[in-house]
Parts: structure tokens; sequence; C-alpha cells
């Protein structure tokens, strides 16, 4: 989907770029924004990015105890395996196995709700950022403005980014809030 949006901009873009034609007589104004980099630089961002390495510190010393646990579970039932007769064996290994999901539907779960959290976190802020995005464009009469993405803009000039700018007009507009 962001590819073929991607083509379909940039077909646009060289449609109106041909010489001896404009965009409605204006001149085009291009800028890109990394809004990953963007959300992580507000204070807010910072914020958010303290807390949810909290939360994953935290799920991740739960789940390690689970780990070794079942990782001594494991070497126990090695040592004992050759003295066990078939059907205890068998149990045994059954149990192993019981515990091996549950651990690994705790990981899941655990990254399931990290996500949950992390949009949770995001969104007020990507929403800030887009209203501050909009009265930059509309302000600086951008044309266009794209956001950089991995497999977005793959090359463009320092010169146009305007994440920077960005995140520090969305400061100044929560720090005039307060």
């Amino acid at each position: 989907m962001n590819k073929v949006l991607m083509r379909v901009c940039l077909g646009a873009l060289m449609f109106f770029s041909v010489p001896g034609l404009s965009l409605a007589g204006d001149d085009l104004k291009l800028g890109y924004l990394d809004m990953q980099k963007a959300i992580q630089a507000t204070s807010e961002g910072k914020s958010a990015r303290g807390e949810l390495e909290k939360i994953f510190n935290s799920r991740k010393t739960d789940l390690k105890k689970v780990e070794d646990d079942l990782q001594t579970k494991q070497e126990d039932f090695k040592k004992k395996e050759m003295v066990l007769s078939d059907e205890v064996k068998a149990r045994k290994q059954t149990e192993l196995q019981q515990d091996f999901l549950k651990y690994q539907e705790q990981l899941q779960k655990s990254q399931m709700e990290i996500q949950k959290k992390e949009a949770e976190l995001t969104k007020p802020i990507i929403d800030g950022l887009r209203k501050t995005i909009d009265e930059i464009a509309k302000t600086e009469k951008y044309t266009m403005i794209l956001e950089k993405s991995q497999q977005g803009i793959v090359w463009a000039k320092s010169e146009i980014d305007i994440t920077d700018k960005v995140v520090a007009e969305y400061e100044k507009t929560k720090k005039a809030k307060k």
C-alpha cells in the first residue's frame, strides 16, 4: 500500500515538474519528516519511552524467571531420564511441553500488551504532531510533506527535512498550553 501511494505521489511530482508546467502557478515546495524520530524527540515521547522501558524490563524479568524454571526442569528431566519408566518419561515430557507452551503464550501476551501500550502512549503525540505539520504546511506554503520511512524516501536533501522544525513547534505549542 505504501509503495503504491509513493509511486502515485512520485508520478504526480514528475508530472508537475515537467518544464513549462506548474502547479496552479505556485512553486513546488516539498518537505519530509521522520515521524519516529519526531515522536522520540518530544518530551512526551521521551516520557513514553521511559514508561515502556519500565514495563518491558519488568516483563523481561518475570519471563526470565519462567524461562530459568523451564530450563531447570529440562535439565532435571535429562539427568533422571535414564532411570524413569516409559510412562513417567512420557508424562514428564508432556508436562515440559505444556509448560513451554504456557511460556510462549505469556511471551506473546506480553509483547502484545507492550505494543498496545506503545500505541496508546504515542497516539496523542502523533495526533499533535500531525496538527503541527498541518500548521507548518499551511503557514510555509508546502505543496507536499512526505513521511520518511523504511520503504518510503530513499534519499532526499537534508535541507527539506522538517523533523526538527516540527518537534520544536510542537514543544512550543505544548508549553503554551500549560
